[in-house]
């Protein structure tokens, strides 16, 4: 097996395809997945997205039903004077989406990108959080002393 047929089904882990086109164009825009890491806490979740490059007016969160939306492009453009020996990352825009079963509170997220680092918080919807319920208890059962059980 040659060393293409080895990396080709890893691809689409790193890059994938938007499929919707542009008013402008008619090809279908690039974009690179950024690596992500999410850690769940008890009242929700926290995403730390790499975003190197990105600038937060550049980033575009969106929370809609059932996913939360991430996109961002990097604004940094390279000097004319300069020539690239070699290059690392691509100058695609990132995009990630992920999908959830309704349990985060999209109108309590918060975000915040630092050092390439966009750190959202993602709270757990009100329904999922662990919640105290109180048992009503009349006092105890007067019982009479002359009842007869028969089984």
């Amino acid at each position: 097996m040659n060393a293409f047929n080895q990396i080709a089904p890893r691809l689409p882990r790193v890059f994938g395809r938007n499929t919707q086109t542009t008013d402008q164009t008619n090809e279908s825009e690039f974009t690179v997945k950024p690596a992500y890491g999410l850690r769940e806490s008890g009242d929700g979740w926290q995403l730390m997205v790499q975003m190197p490059g990105v600038t937060k007016e550049a980033v575009e969160i969106s929370a809609e039903a059932n996913q939360v939306t991430i996109r961002g492009c990097r604004t940094w453009q390279k000097p004319e004077m300069w020539n690239v020996l070699h290059r690392e990352t691509v100058d695609a825009p990132y995009e990630l989406v992920l999908e959830h079963e309704n349990t985060v509170d999209s109108n309590k997220i918060g975000a915040e990108l630092k050092n390439g680092m966009l750190e959202i918080n993602l709270p757990k919807a009100e329904t999922l959080k662990p919640r105290k319920i109180a048992v009503n208890w009349p006092g105890p059962i007067k019982l009479r002393r002359n009842l007869i059980f028969i089984f």
